[in-house]
């Protein structure tokens, strides 16, 4: 829980912008942000009717504290450039470029769009050799990406990985794109999993991104919002804990120490600061639950 955005992003749905239904439902979901998506979920002939209804939808509003991105397709797609237009003329919380695989993908979307938010679908060969250079197009006034979302389903179809339990042919790449958006301050979201059914699967994924360092992971059905939110947030006990290690080390008693001994553990400042972001994404997920 250390990326950029210091709104909860545990839960991330996608949802077709050709579906007029689904829009309206994800104004009811507990799911910390939607994706009104252009691309994949939607087919060649309904792009179009898609860039209507979802126009339609982001002027009417009433999403909420729900994080609002747009996807858009891809910059070597005839439908780009209105994508473009429509994103570029809409209020949304960040714009979902796909297919980005150099430094220079960014910076054009960026000229396109001027300073909305842009965050990067990664999720190419290209763009896993590139994720450090993608990730340092944050740094820098208006500059404006902002985070990483992994596209696992199209990294497997063009690398050739299978998409297995434990999901060991990815995991250097999950890794480096981890490294990539933490050393540049950029947020990250796990790609989705596919198997609706899988109960134990899909919170195996959640459990493995959240150890890994994802902020929260992508969904595609609204029956994998509880357990998905439950598992990107902290538990009680971690953050009992850590309001002991802020309280330990705010003491005046121990202004001069570096590291102290709390409940039977060694504990250093650098995790007082880890504690006090703890504490603040527990804050916010208890403060959204107040108004929600």
């Amino acid at each position: 829980m250390t990326g950029l955005s210091d709104r909860p992003l545990r839960t991330v749905l996608y949802m077709p912008g050709s579906n007029a239904r689904a829009i309206e439902k994800a104004r009811t979901l507990d799911c910390d942000g939607v994706i009104l998506d252009l691309e994949d979920a939607v087919a060649p002939d309904a792009k179009a009717e898609a860039r209507t209804l979802v126009a339609k939808a982001l002027k009417e509003g009433g999403f909420g504290h729900r994080f609002m991105m747009l996807r858009v397709n891809a910059a070597d797609t005839p439908w780009h450039e209105d994508d473009m237009t429509l994103a570029g003329s809409v209020d949304v919380d960040a714009v979902l470029i796909p297919k980005i695989n150099v430094p220079k993908d960014v910076v054009d979307a960026r000229a396109r769009l001027g300073s909305a938010p842009l965050w990067a679908m990664m999720e190419t060969p290209l763009a896993m050799l590139n994720a450090a250079a993608i990730a340092a197009q944050g740094q820098g006034e208006g500059n404006g990406l902002s985070g990483f979302v992994m596209g696992t389903n199209d990294l497997a179809k063009d690398t050739g990985a299978r998409l297995v339990p434990g999901r060991a042919p990815m995991l250097a790449w999950l890794s480096a794109c981890i490294a990539s958006a933490r050393a540049y301050g950029l947020s990250i979201l796990d790609g989705v999993f596919n198997s609706i059914d899988d109960a134990d699967g899909f919170i195996a994924e959640c459990e493995q991104g959240r150890d890994l360092g994802m902020d929260g992971k992508t969904v595609i059905h609204p029956r994998q919002l509880d357990p998905c939110n439950a598992i990107f947030s902290p538990d009680p006990d971690e953050v009992a804990f850590a309001r002991t290690v802020i309280d330990a080390f705010d003491r005046p008693e121990n202004a001069d120490k570096g590291a102290l001994r709390i409940d039977g553990k060694m504990v250093e400042r650098l995790h007082a600061d880890m504690a006090r972001k703890t504490v603040a994404m527990a804050d916010a997920i208890a403060e959204r639950a107040r108004q929600t």
